[in-house]
């Protein structure tokens, strides 16, 4: 049975996103990692408007407009500056490393497909078989956040961990309402700003942005 067109364009950015995914995972290079989280917010972008093409769902094209602006163009501008900044170019210390990271990052996804598996039957989306990679898509972004000693890249970390949730949003339930967005939008944007200033505190203190140096931080 041949997939419809719209549902094919769809698939296919459930696999980019997933491939994205495992990319961030194994990328050690900062500027490139932000260049990929960039890339998932513009395949976010594709899928969500081939979703709001196919289901009609006008909100859904502002939810587009939304993510263009916000992750394909603003954040990563502002981390770039910020790198450029803080004089930071490698990510070269992980807790694990590269093929361990990328063994648990696929046994991450057979669970999420599997616990995905029964949620996909209650829904009636034309997306809905995407759910299990918009869920594997989130497991990955947490892994990279808790693998990962530089804060940078646990923040990127954690706004990819966004993008999988506003897929999975889309797969299930054609998105969210548009204040709930917005909402979103607002807190994630903020909080790239405090995280900014955070950085900057980081490396004033300790020339780094290692993490193990806030252990050196004790109650007196």
């Amino acid at each position: 049975m041949n997939l419809p067109l719209h549902a094919q364009i769809i698939n296919l950015c459930a696999a980019l996103l997933l491939l994205l995914a495992f990319a961030m995972l194994t990328q050690r290079r900062i500027r490139s990692l932000i260049n990929l989280f960039s890339a998932q917010g513009l395949v976010l972008v594709i899928s969500t408007l081939t979703v709001a093409y196919a289901t009609h769902q006008t909100h859904l094209y502002y939810s587009a407009l939304l993510t263009l602006v916000l992750k394909v163009m603003l954040l990563p501008w502002i981390m770039h500056r910020l790198i450029r900044k803080l004089n930071v170019r490698w990510d070269v210390e992980s807790v694990l490393n590269i093929p361990a990271t990328l063994l648990i990052g696929i046994v991450l996804v057979i669970f999420a497909f599997n616990l995905a598996a029964p949620i996909s039957q209650f829904s009636d989306t034309i997306a809905k078989s995407t759910l299990g990679i918009a869920t594997a898509c989130i497991f990955l972004a947490f892994l990279m956040m808790i693998t990962r000693r530089k804060a940078i890249s646990q923040v990127i970390g954690f706004l990819a961990m966004e993008n999988g949730l506003f897929f999975a949003a889309t797969s299930a339930t054609y998105g969210m309402p548009m204040v709930v967005e917005l909402g979103i939008a607002l807190d994630v944007l903020v909080g790239t700003l405090i995280f900014g200033v955070f950085f900057f505190h980081i490396r004033e203190k300790f020339e780094s942005l290692d993490i193990h140096h806030l252990e050196k931080l004790k109650e007196r």
